[in-house]
């Protein structure tokens, strides 16, 4: 068995729940938002341009994503002073922008989910509900 290890992975359902509550949550505080979920290893599970979203903010919903994924934290956790050099050095796949947070559930990190289009705050706010839906984690250190 030490060739190989057993895995958690969110499923379509899981997913489809994640966004259904995001789009919720963004409907409820009227700002329409891009939402990018991608699994583990940065695959993309789901995405989403409300109407009246702004469209580049899908490139950096898909950034915060993929960010929170590879480093298990939120994006805002990534050092400030690193961030342009990470940013440059992946083609701005990191950032350290609000609005990126892990998909953890039961110590197991199944993702990341990245918000973008409203403030900060918003982001944060929708990311969060989508988290909630599924049972995840949804307070960090």
């Amino acid at each position: 068995m030490e060739n190989t290890i057993k895995t958690r992975a969110l499923t379509h359902k899981g997913t489809m729940k994640m966004l259904e509550a995001a789009i919720a949550e963004a409907e409820k505080i009227g700002q329409p938002q891009c939402i990018v979920i991608v699994d583990a290893s940065g695959e993309l599970l789901a995405e989403v341009r409300m109407s009246g979203a702004k469209f580049l903010s899908r490139k950096s919903a898909r950034s915060k994503a993929l960010t929170a994924s590879s480093i298990g934290a939120p994006t805002t956790n990534s050092p400030e002073a690193v961030r342009p050099f990470i940013a440059s050095a992946t083609e701005g796949d990191v950032t350290g922008l609000p609005g990126g947070l892990p998909i953890i559930s039961e110590s197991t990190l199944l993702g990341g989910i990245g918000v973008g289009s409203g403030s900060g705050n918003q982001d944060i706010a929708v990311a969060k509900a989508a988290l909630a839906a599924i049972g995840a984690e949804t307070e960090f250190a």
